[in-house]
């Protein structure tokens, strides 16, 4: 805070007046110094605590919220003999077996070409340099290209059915192109006019025999006018909308797409088989494992990242500088010096220790399957010997037998085999263990009135609030300072006022007893 005294150095007394002022003010400037220190000490471990805290949330969202249940672990896998024949994909509830697959016929999309449209001599310069647009008068086309003008004095209609749509469309002399395209698209077609091309190109937006269209005439003007447009069954080429056919099992199936949903199993068919192609469907042993070895990494992270936190160095005597100490150090020894302090705001924190013991506690304890105790080890997962794990990863999880490891890649792949040979037994003990988790983490992340918010693992709140006791203890510190250092530079000024105005009597006296 400004101070609003003025501050006079020493001139008459010749003493270094800011150099004593700051001596006496140096115990209050320290308790402003420290209490700074302390809020960008909460600060940084607040910031620590965060990123913890996006790890613990990350790993219970991903993992602990749906491994609880026993439908995640129902994961299944279906195979094709012939993959260019169709593609499968395996729900939840498909039933375990193989099966026998022909694709008799694909679903295919109503496809019209038109012929193209014909043209009549506007006039004797015109000629065949004509070329029809979007706006177009139909009146302006000929009948079969014999250059006689159609006649649509009288109109007429057509009719345009789409699956279950019906639209009439009125023709008159006034009718463009751009207005046929307008109904057809209103029938809910796909329909365009290529000017270079001269032809229309129509298609239903989806495949399937209901989905199939048709453009019929009213009368013989009607017909006229499909054949000026070349979408009469002599001029354009049309390809019928067609149901896909499969057998499955000798029983057969049909849908207007390439796809059936049929017991759990999605087929999409491909292509047309003269044979039976096998379909295989099987719990799907990769799925569940990579699963279960996914959790272990992102546990593992983040427990040996808590251990390495707990177990820090000390960093007794460190605090963080001030800006008049980091105006003496170079960027990267304040860098180095700052980062000393942080690795060690976590070292020995109890609600990191309450965190972390309580995950390692769950993950050791055992559960009972089929009336037996088992533990992870029976699945061949288990932390590594004392003496044989780095620092701060002997509580972290290896996995028999798992290629990405080398400590356990020699072993034999014991939880593979397991959900392999007896998966209900693995289901049973991992949707508890993870239950049991599930328990833990929520107890550790609920609201506390005062400390913590819903979902967090640190006490944010009270974090916050001591935050903010410091910002207001540090403003009445810095208050006190300004008004302690006011003090005495008044009572300095008054002391060199004084001597002034001595010396001033003196210079008088001197001067009237006749001295020079």
């Amino acid at each position: 805070m400004a101070s609003s005294t003025m501050r006079l150095s020493g001139l008459i007394s010749g003493m270094d007046t800011e150099s004593i002022i700051q001596q006496l003010v140096s115990a209050k400037q320290t308790k402003v110094d420290d209490a700074k220190k302390a809020q960008t000490k909460l600060e940084w471990k607040t910031t620590a605590w965060k990123d913890l805290n996006t790890k613990l949330k990350n790993l219970q969202s991903k993992y602990v919220n749906n491994m609880r249940f026993t439908s995640a672990y129902m994961k299944k896998t279906t195979s094709v003999s012939d993959s260019t024949a169709a593609s499968i994909i395996t729900g939840e509830n498909a039933m375990n077996g193989v099966q026998n697959l022909k694709i008799t016929q694909l679903a295919k999309t109503a496809y019209m070409t038109g012929g193209k449209a014909s043209l009549r001599t506007k006039t004797d310069t015109d000629g065949d340099d004509f070329k029809l647009n979007a706006l177009t008068k139909l009146s302006d086309l000929s009948v079969n290209n014999n250059g006689t003008a159609l006649d649509l004095s009288t109109g007429t209609k057509l009719n345009i059915k789409s699956g279950d749509t019906n639209v009439e469309l009125e023709i008159t002399a006034d009718t463009t192109i751009s207005n046929v395209l307008t109904k057809l698209k209103e029938a809910g077609l796909n329909a365009n006019f290529d000017e270079t091309q001269q032809r229309f190109y129509i298609s239903a937006k989806d495949s399937g025999e209901g989905n199939d269209f048709s453009i019929t005439a009213s009368d013989e003007i009607g017909n006229n006018v499909l054949k000026s447009l070349g979408l009469d069954s002599a001029s354009a080429n049309k390809i019928d909308a067609k149901n896909a056919k499969i057998t499955l099992n000798d029983t057969e199936y049909e849908s207007n797409t390439n796809v059936f949903s049929i017991n759990g199993l999605t087929i999409t068919a491909m292509k047309e088989t003269a044979e039976n192609v096998v379909v295989t469907t099987k719990d799907d042993v990769d799925g569940i494992y990579d699963m279960i070895k996914s959790f272990l990494k992102d546990y593992n992270s983040i427990i040996n990242e808590m251990d390495k936190l707990y177990n820090a160095d000390s960093a007794k005597g460190y605090e963080p500088l001030t800006d008049d100490e980091k105006d003496a150090m170079s960027d990267s020894e304040v860098e180095k010096y700052e980062q000393k302090i942080k690795d060690a705001l976590l070292r020995r924190d109890s609600n990191l220790s309450t965190v972390s013991s309580t995950l390692k506690e769950v993950m050791s304890s055992g559960l009972e399957v089929n009336g037996k105790q088992m533990y992870l080890s029976d699945f061949g997962i288990e932390t590594l010997s004392y003496f044989t794990a780095a620092e701060n990863e002997k509580n972290a999880y290896h996995i028999d037998g798992d290629a990405d490891d080398s400590s356990t890649s020699g072993n034999a792949d014991k939880l593979k085999s397991m959900i392999s040979s007896d998966p209900d037994t693995v289901v049973s003990f991992f949707s508890g263990l993870f239950k049991n988790l599930y328990t833990k983490m929520s107890d550790l992340s609920k609201s506390v009135e005062g400390y913590r918010s819903y979902g967090n693992f640190y006490d944010d709140k009270k974090m916050k609030s001591d935050y903010d006791d410091y910002t207001s203890k540090i403003k009445d510190l810095e208050d006190k300072l300004n008004d302690y250092e006011d003090k005495w530079y008044s009572k300095f000024s008054k002391m060199e006022t004084a001597l002034a105005k001595l010396q001033s009597n003196s210079s008088a006296v001197t001067s009237l007893l006749g001295g020079s």
